[in-house]
């Protein structure tokens, strides 16, 4: 079974990647939308003006987590950031003035960060041994073991 389950993180993987790179022609690009967003965001957030580099620093680590999800072994740090960065729009999307629904097409944008961050989170809960291996090893935390 934890075969399976570990095979299955390829196409979690894929998804992540596909979704996170699908929106980096917006984000890159300047495109209206995305601006308009950021805008908004960096408004909220009281850094008026730095809706430019909030974007393109955005898109860097979603590119980032892209690529390094996709192979298999950079992928727990690739899944940990797709999580962060994804856990930030969810946060965002539901606190901010953005909303769920900020482009009123039936919430695609919040919808496709939830399913990047179960992606994320379902690469991290299978590779869990690993991840906290990972984690001990370059934090120097030690972490309880269950008995």
């Amino acid at each position: 079974m934890d075969r399976i389950l570990k095979l299955l993180c390829w196409p979690a993987a894929a998804a992540i990647a596909g979704i996170l790179l699908w929106y980096e022609q917006f984000k890159l690009t300047g495109n209206p939308g995305s601006v308009w967003l950021f805008t908004v965001l960096s408004d909220w957030l009281g850094i008026h003006g730095y809706e430019a580099p909030f974007r393109l620093g955005v898109a860097a680590a979603e590119i980032a987590a892209s690529l390094l999800v996709l192979v298999p072994a950079t992928r727990i740090p690739g899944a940990a950031l797709a999580l962060g960065i994804m856990s930030g729009a969810i946060f965002f999307h539901v606190v901010s003035p953005l909303g769920i629904d900020p482009y009123k097409d039936g919430g695609k944008l919040f919808t496709e960060a939830c399913a990047v961050w179960l992606c994320a989170a379902y690469i991290l809960i299978v590779w869990r041994r690993e991840a906290l291996a990972m984690l001990e090893r370059y934090t120097g935390l030690r972490l309880p073991r269950a008995a």
